[in-house]
């Protein structure tokens, strides 16, 4: 419990020495961790990644084995499953219309794991801006001190002034960079998963045995 009320006071200390930025930039870093939370729970959930049993299936279509195929795409956890389950049934001979179909499934499930990376963008690229903004208002208010004193200045004031300005910025920093981590690797994940469709709808709908 007392480990709790001190983190709560070094938490009002900091936003004390920061000010207005530095709560904005504390918001900015919950919403970041939200949205990451909130991705990786649904990459999980939809099996983003997960291409072991779309490969299976895609050997045993390409060696002429339908059945073991599509038991392989039930069994798997990957959004992508249907798709190409989708296309095994619909194989070598469908239509334009249907293939487009296909393919614009494909899209909308694809669509969903960028949805909300905006969000983190935006902050990995607005944090250390609003914090270097923090810096540059500690600055004139550091500098404004120094002139009201005069001829009686003191340099540790200055000095006082001018690490508080700082620290809005690293600040801002340490909001972006592990935000800006995140989200490359769940970009990663999900061109991954775009290039492994881009490559496996076509051996499903025509395999090398058709």
């Amino acid at each position: 419990m007392d480990a709790v009320v001190q983190a709560q006071q070094i938490t009002r200390d900091f936003i004390a020495l920061g000010g207005p930025v530095v709560m904005v930039l504390i918001f900015m870093s919950v919403g970041a961790l939200t949205v990451v939370i909130w991705k990786a729970g649904q990459f999980i959930a939809l099996g983003v990644h997960r291409h072991g049993a779309l490969d299976r299936a895609l050997h045993a279509r390409d060696a002429g084995s339908v059945d073991i195929a599509d038991g392989e795409l039930n069994s798997s956890r990957s959004h992508l499953a249907p798709v190409l389950r989708a296309a095994l049934v619909a194989g070598p001979d469908a239509d334009t219309p249907l293939r487009a179909r296909i393919a614009a499934d494909a899209e909308k499930r694809l669509e969903r794991l960028t949805s909300g990376l905006g969000v983190l963008e935006a902050i990995a690229q607005g944090a250390p801006l609003i914090g270097l903004l923090g810096t540059v208002l500690g600055m004139i208010d550091a500098f404004r001190a120094l002139q009201e004193a005069g001829a009686a200045v003191d340099p540790s004031i200055l000095a006082g002034g001018i690490w508080v300005a700082l620290l809005t910025t690293a600040t801002g920093l340490v909001v972006a960079i592990p935000t800006q981590m995140a989200l490359a690797w769940l970009e990663g994940r999900a061109t991954q998963d775009r290039a492994y469709i881009a490559s496996a709808l076509p051996r499903m709908l025509r395999p090398l045995n058709g």
